[in-house]
C-alpha cells in the first residue's frame, strides 16, 4: 500500500494500522486528527512531535506491552515470527536463557520491558545493549526506551507502506530523536 491508499481508508481501519506501528491508543488517537496525511514527510513529523510532545510516560508505556520481551523464544515463535527479533529466534539456548535473565532484572528495575529496535542486531548484540542499559537511571531508561519506540514506529511505517513511497525522507529522519 502506499500512501494514497492508506488515505483512503476508512478511519478504524486506518487507525488500527497506526495501531499496529505504536500501541499507544492516545498516539493513534493524536495521529488519527490528522489523518489524512498530505505526504510521508507530514506523517513522520507529525509521528515524532506527537510522540515526544504530546505523549507521556503512560502513553510509551503502553506502546512497550504491545512487544516481546526480547529472548521469549515462545512468544517469538508464537506471535513475532518474522518479526523485529527474528534472529533472537536462532541463538543457542544458554543466550536465551541469559536474555530471559537480563530482561527480568531489566524489568524488575525499571518496571517495563526492555524495547530495543532489534532489527538487525543478533541476539548476542541484544545481550550486550540490555547489560549496557541496566546502569541507566530510570528517567535515562525511559528516554531512551521511548526513542527505541518511536525507530521501531518508523520502521513499521515503511513496513506499511510502500518503500518506493519513502525515498524523499531522509536518513536523518529515521533515527532517533534521544
Amino acid at each position: 500500500m502506499n500512501l494514497s491508499a492508506f488515505n483512503t481508508l476508512d478511519q478504524e481501519t486506518a487507525a488500527k494500522h497506526l495501531f499496529d506501528c505504536c500501541g499507544s491508543q492516545h498516539w493513534v488517537s493524536l495521529m488519527m486528527d490528522r489523518f489524512p496525511f498530505g505526504n510521508e514527510k507530514a506523517l513522520v513529523d507529525f509521528s515524532e512531535k506527537i510522540w515526544y510532545d504530546q505523549c507521556t510516560e503512560i502513553d510509551w508505556r503502553e506502546s512497550f506491552t504491545h512487544h516481546p520481551k526480547i529472548g521469549d523464544v515462545k512468544s517469538l515463535t508464537e506471535k513475532f515470527a518474522g518479526s523485529e527479533q527474528a534472529s533472537v529466534g536462532t541463538a543457542p539456548a544458554q543466550l536465551i536463557e541469559a536474555l530471559l535473565q537480563a530482561n527480568k532484572a531489566y524489568e524488575d528495575k525499571f518496571g517495563f520491558i526492555f524495547i530495543v529496535c532489534a532489527t538487525g542486531k543478533p541476539a548476542a548484540e541484544m545481550l550486550r545493549l540490555l547489560h549496557d542499559r541496566l546502569v541507566n537511571s530510570r528517567e535515562e531508561e525511559l528516554a531512551i526506551a521511548m526513542g527505541e519506540q518511536h525507530k521501531i514506529t518508523l520502521i513499521r511505517f515503511r513496513k506499511l507502506l510502500d518503500e518506493a513511497s519513502w525515498q524523499s525522507l531522509k536518513q536523518s529522519q529515521l533515527t532517533t530523536h534521544v
